[in-house]
Protein backbone atom coordinates (compact mmCIF):
# COMPACT_ATOMS: atom_id res chain seq x y z
CA UNK A 1 0.00 0.00 0.00
CA UNK A 2 0.90 3.59 -0.63
CA UNK A 3 1.78 6.23 1.58
CA UNK A 4 -1.31 8.24 2.74
CA UNK A 5 -2.97 6.55 5.92
CA UNK A 6 0.65 5.54 7.62
CA UNK A 7 0.23 8.28 10.27
CA UNK A 8 -3.15 6.55 11.56
CA UNK A 9 -2.46 3.12 10.94
CA UNK A 10 0.77 3.30 12.78
CA UNK A 11 -1.06 5.19 15.90
CA UNK A 12 -2.60 2.14 15.66
CA UNK A 13 -0.13 -0.33 15.54
CA UNK A 14 0.89 -2.01 18.33
CA UNK A 15 4.27 -2.90 17.20
CA UNK A 16 6.15 -1.25 14.51
CA UNK A 17 9.01 -2.39 12.04
CA UNK A 18 10.63 0.61 9.85
CA UNK A 19 12.92 -0.59 6.89
CA UNK A 20 15.10 1.15 5.04
CA UNK A 21 18.24 0.59 2.78
CA UNK A 22 21.43 1.70 1.57
CA UNK A 23 23.65 1.57 -1.10
CA UNK A 24 20.76 1.44 -3.99
CA UNK A 25 22.47 4.34 -6.34
CA UNK A 26 26.41 3.09 -5.92
CA UNK A 27 28.58 1.65 -9.03
CA UNK A 28 29.87 -1.53 -6.61
CA UNK A 29 29.26 -3.18 -3.49
CA UNK A 30 26.17 -4.51 -2.16
CA UNK A 31 22.98 -2.78 -1.29
CA UNK A 32 21.97 -2.97 2.57
CA UNK A 33 18.47 -3.21 4.35
CA UNK A 34 18.16 -2.77 7.99
CA UNK A 35 14.57 -3.41 9.56
CA UNK A 36 14.66 -2.09 13.49
CA UNK A 37 11.62 -2.06 15.94
CA UNK A 38 12.09 0.54 18.91
CA UNK A 39 10.68 0.83 22.45
CA UNK A 40 8.38 3.33 23.15
CA UNK A 41 11.39 5.18 25.57
CA UNK A 42 14.18 5.17 22.98
CA UNK A 43 16.04 8.56 22.39
CA UNK A 44 14.53 9.60 19.06
CA UNK A 45 16.26 13.07 19.61
CA UNK A 46 19.27 11.08 18.04
CA UNK A 47 17.63 9.80 15.15
CA UNK A 48 17.86 11.76 11.26
CA UNK A 49 18.02 10.55 8.04
CA UNK A 50 21.41 8.89 8.16
CA UNK A 51 22.20 10.96 5.30
CA UNK A 52 22.48 14.35 7.14
CA UNK A 53 24.34 13.21 10.12
CA UNK A 54 27.92 13.05 10.35
CA UNK A 55 30.17 9.64 10.17
CA UNK A 56 30.45 10.79 14.47
CA UNK A 57 26.86 11.11 14.74
CA UNK A 58 25.50 8.11 12.72
CA UNK A 59 28.37 5.57 14.88
CA UNK A 60 27.03 7.26 18.05
CA UNK A 61 23.30 6.48 16.97
CA UNK A 62 23.49 3.20 15.38
CA UNK A 63 25.32 2.03 18.59
CA UNK A 64 22.59 3.04 20.72
CA UNK A 65 20.18 0.99 18.71
CA UNK A 66 21.93 -1.79 18.31
CA UNK A 67 22.03 -1.74 22.32
CA UNK A 68 18.16 -0.04 22.58
CA UNK A 69 16.08 -1.27 20.31
CA UNK A 70 13.63 -4.05 20.84
CA UNK A 71 15.12 -5.85 17.40
CA UNK A 72 17.02 -5.07 14.43
CA UNK A 73 18.67 -6.98 11.35
CA UNK A 74 20.47 -6.58 9.06
CA UNK A 75 19.85 -7.93 5.21
CA UNK A 76 21.56 -7.61 1.88
CA UNK A 77 21.67 -8.51 -1.72
CA UNK A 78 25.27 -8.51 -3.38
CA UNK A 79 25.99 -6.61 -6.82
CA UNK A 80 25.96 -10.42 -8.19
CA UNK A 81 21.84 -10.39 -7.42
CA UNK A 82 21.88 -6.79 -8.27
CA UNK A 83 23.22 -7.58 -11.71
CA UNK A 84 20.65 -10.53 -11.67
CA UNK A 85 17.76 -9.49 -10.88
CA UNK A 86 18.04 -5.39 -11.06
CA UNK A 87 18.31 -3.15 -8.51
CA UNK A 88 15.02 -2.14 -7.35
CA UNK A 89 13.88 -6.44 -7.11
CA UNK A 90 17.07 -6.88 -5.13
CA UNK A 91 16.81 -3.68 -2.73
CA UNK A 92 12.86 -5.18 -2.10
CA UNK A 93 15.06 -9.13 -1.41
CA UNK A 94 17.56 -7.44 0.83
CA UNK A 95 14.34 -5.91 3.03
CA UNK A 96 12.62 -8.78 3.08
CA UNK A 97 15.78 -10.70 4.25
CA UNK A 98 16.30 -8.15 7.17
CA UNK A 99 12.80 -8.17 8.51
CA UNK A 100 12.98 -12.02 8.00
CA UNK A 101 16.00 -11.99 10.34
CA UNK A 102 14.59 -10.03 13.14
CA UNK A 103 13.38 -13.04 14.89
CA UNK A 104 10.24 -11.72 15.91
CA UNK A 105 6.98 -10.22 14.08
CA UNK A 106 4.98 -6.73 13.71
CA UNK A 107 1.86 -5.45 13.66
CA UNK A 108 2.62 -2.94 10.68
CA UNK A 109 6.15 -2.55 8.55
CA UNK A 110 6.43 1.22 7.48
CA UNK A 111 8.98 1.16 4.56
CA UNK A 112 11.12 4.08 3.24
CA UNK A 113 9.97 4.75 -0.24
CA UNK A 114 7.11 4.15 -2.65
CA UNK A 115 7.63 0.44 -2.74
CA UNK A 116 7.47 -2.29 0.14
CA UNK A 117 8.76 -5.97 -0.06
CA UNK A 118 6.85 -8.79 0.12
CA UNK A 119 6.26 -9.41 3.95
CA UNK A 120 4.71 -12.23 6.40
CA UNK A 121 3.06 -8.63 7.59
CA UNK A 122 0.75 -5.50 6.86
CA UNK A 123 3.22 -3.09 4.59
CA UNK A 124 2.96 0.83 4.30
CA UNK A 125 5.73 2.60 1.71
CA UNK A 126 6.10 6.34 3.32
CA UNK A 127 7.49 8.25 0.82
CA UNK A 128 10.66 10.49 2.47
CA UNK A 129 10.11 8.10 5.63
CA UNK A 130 13.66 8.52 6.67
CA UNK A 131 12.79 11.96 7.33
CA UNK A 132 9.36 11.39 9.04
CA UNK A 133 9.53 8.17 10.84
CA UNK A 134 11.75 7.06 14.18
CA UNK A 135 12.03 2.86 13.17
CA UNK A 136 12.82 3.80 9.51
CA UNK A 137 15.19 6.48 10.54
CA UNK A 138 16.55 4.28 12.31
CA UNK A 139 17.16 1.66 10.46
CA UNK A 140 18.61 4.34 8.08
CA UNK A 141 21.53 4.41 10.46
CA UNK A 142 21.99 0.40 10.60
CA UNK A 143 22.14 0.25 7.01
CA UNK A 144 24.18 2.81 6.02
CA UNK A 145 26.80 2.81 8.84
CA UNK A 146 26.71 -1.52 8.15
CA UNK A 147 27.54 -0.70 4.33
CA UNK A 148 30.06 1.68 4.98
CA UNK A 149 31.84 -0.65 6.98
CA UNK A 150 31.82 -3.35 4.03
CA UNK A 151 32.82 -0.80 1.62
CA UNK A 152 35.94 -0.07 4.39
CA UNK A 153 36.88 -3.81 4.30
CA UNK A 154 36.70 -3.79 0.34
CA UNK A 155 39.54 -1.03 0.38
CA UNK A 156 41.55 -3.19 2.14
CA UNK A 157 41.28 -5.68 -0.95
CA UNK A 158 40.86 -3.24 -3.84
CA UNK A 159 42.65 -0.23 -2.21
CA UNK A 160 43.27 1.06 -6.02
CA UNK A 161 39.67 1.80 -6.41
CA UNK A 162 39.36 3.92 -3.30
CA UNK A 163 36.30 2.54 -1.92
CA UNK A 164 36.85 4.06 1.84
CA UNK A 165 36.52 7.35 0.20
CA UNK A 166 33.41 7.31 -2.10
CA UNK A 167 31.76 3.88 -1.14
CA UNK A 168 31.01 2.87 -4.10
CA UNK A 169 29.23 5.35 -5.25
CA UNK A 170 29.38 7.01 -9.29
CA UNK A 171 31.90 9.68 -8.21
CA UNK A 172 34.31 11.28 -10.91
CA UNK A 173 36.77 9.53 -9.34
CA UNK A 174 35.40 6.09 -9.09
CA UNK A 175 34.21 6.40 -12.29
CA UNK A 176 37.94 7.59 -13.87
CA UNK A 177 39.48 4.45 -12.30
CA UNK A 178 37.11 1.87 -13.54
CA UNK A 179 37.69 3.17 -16.87
CA UNK A 180 41.16 3.39 -16.51
CA UNK A 181 41.57 -0.33 -14.56
CA UNK A 182 38.66 -1.95 -15.52
CA UNK A 183 35.85 -2.97 -12.92
CA UNK A 184 36.69 -4.15 -9.86
CA UNK A 185 35.47 -7.11 -8.33
CA UNK A 186 32.33 -6.21 -6.51
CA UNK A 187 31.76 -4.46 -9.41
CA UNK A 188 28.24 -3.53 -10.85
CA UNK A 189 28.56 -4.80 -14.42
CA UNK A 190 24.77 -3.61 -15.06
CA UNK A 191 25.35 -0.03 -14.04
CA UNK A 192 26.88 2.51 -16.54
CA UNK A 193 29.57 4.47 -15.78
CA UNK A 194 29.75 7.69 -17.38
CA UNK A 195 32.09 10.37 -17.10
CA UNK A 196 30.64 13.90 -15.55
CA UNK A 197 28.90 15.03 -12.82
CA UNK A 198 29.36 13.38 -8.88
CA UNK A 199 28.11 10.94 -6.38
CA UNK A 200 27.01 10.84 -3.33
CA UNK A 201 28.50 8.92 -0.46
Amino acid sequence: MRDGTWEARAAAAGRLCGIDEAGRGPLAGPVCAAAVILPEDFPVGILADSKVLSPARREDAAATIRERARAWALGWASPWEIDRMNILAATLEAMARAYGALGTESDLVLVDGNRVPDLPAPCLAVVRGDNRVPEIMAASILAKTARDRVMDRYDWLYPEYGYARHKGYPTSEHRETCLRLGPSPIQRLTFRIRIGGSGTA
